[in-house]
């Protein structure tokens, strides 16, 4: 699992989406890499993707359905799933708020 991330400039402005149930504020690597770092609360939520996405949890967990498939997974602490660029996903979050990282790309 992601402890630290080195070297990089991060958005101060937070990203909020779904009326707060999803914050994350943006992160740029000297190479110019994107990610970002949130937490989602307890909440079901669909988010649309442009690039691919590799989500990595850091804190909690959650369930989520990628677009396209009928079976909802999981994901804990350490545990990342891919989701396809110019596609979607549910995640759904019950108890505790997920928090992760999302790798752009």
């Amino acid at each position: 699992m992601t402890e630290t991330i080195h070297s990089v400039a991060v958005a101060t402005k937070a990203n909020v989406y779904f009326d707060g149930k999803c914050v994350s504020h943006s992160l740029t690597l000297a190479d110019g890499t994107r990610k970002s770092v949130g937490v989602i609360l307890p909440s079901t939520l669909t988010f649309n993707t442009g690039a691919p996405e590799i989500m990595e949890g850091t804190g909690g967990a959650c369930e989520y359905l990628l677009n396209g498939t009928t079976e909802w997974k999981k994901a804990g602490v350490g545990e990342k799933f891919s989701v396809p660029g110019d596609s979607s996903f549910q995640i759904r979050v019950a108890g505790e708020p997920y928090s992760y990282i999302c790798h752009f790309g």
